[in-house]
């Protein structure tokens, strides 16, 4: 595989939402994600933004719908807009998840896993996570190595 271009990981996912800005401050705040790039549109609306997490990285935007989403004919939307339905789930490896969680709790995440082990066994790996719901319905997993 050729490399791929400077600062940008193998894979990147996308997340939508109703209030893409707004969830841009409070994602920086509850996880730890630094704003790289942010492109804002008429009235404050993100067209594109970019999050980096150590060598991570999401890009998050404004739900589009209707003739809003034409160009590529798929609906982009919030889990608000879909009765809470998540379609994808993020996981971010953390170096101290407990630590992680707290912040995420006093910011308003909805926890819904307590930090925890998750024990694959002696031939794999042994990992700390937890499970949290971030105020616009999409689910975060964050995990910190432990054994493997």
């Amino acid at each position: 595989m050729k490399n791929t271009p400077k600062g940008w990981p193998r894979i990147s996912s996308g997340i939508y939402y109703r209030e893409a800005g707004k969830m841009i401050d409070w994602l920086c705040n509850a996880f730890g994600f630094e704003v790289r790039l942010k492109v804002e549109g008429d009235n404050g609306r993100i067209e594109h933004s970019e999050l980096t997490y150590g060598d991570g990285l999401v890009m998050v935007g404004q739900e589009r719908v209707g003739a809003a989403a034409s160009r590529w004919g798929v609906d982009m939307k919030s889990p608000l807009s879909v009765a809470g339905a998540n379609t994808q789930g993020m996981m971010v490896f953390v170096d101290d998840v407990d630590a992680h969680c707290a912040t995420a709790r006093a910011a308003g995440a909805k926890i819904v896993d307590e930090p925890s082990m998750h024990d694959y066994g002696e031939n794999y790996w042994a990992d700390r996570s937890y499970g949290a719901v971030d105020p616009e319905g999409h689910l975060w997993w964050f995990t910190q190595r432990i054994r493997g």
